[in-house]
């Protein structure tokens, strides 16, 4: 149908979750800890097209030990194209542990 699927979305929300955190966060933390994706939600409301100008907008709307969910919303324009809710855990880089960052997200 020429819109982009889930594989694109997940992609897009991957991509928009992880620069979030570089922004967010100090660099030793991004040394130390990674993001593992656990689930995604998305709720579309319009297709959206590889040649579109989509921006992401990334809010993180709760923590819980080792756990972080985000809203991603993506807009072509002014109008939302989907809405994604993801949760992530956050792991050690080294043990692969689950990790509590000492900072809100």
């Amino acid at each position: 149908m020429g819109h982009v699927n889930n594989a694109v979305y997940l992609r897009w929300v991957q991509e928009a979750v992880v620069s979030y955190w570089q922004h967010i966060s100090p660099i030793d933390a991004q040394e130390e800890l990674l993001w593992v994706a656990l689930k995604h939600e998305i709720v579309y409301r319009m297709p959206l097209f590889l040649n579109d100008e989509v921006d992401a907008l990334v809010t993180a709307i709760g923590t819980r030990g080792s756990r972080a969910s985000f809203s991603t919303k993506f807009r072509r324009g002014e109008d939302i194209a989907a809405e994604v809710r993801s949760s992530w855990c956050c792991v050690d880089a080294v043990t692969r542990r689950r990790e509590c960052p000492t900072f809100c997200v």
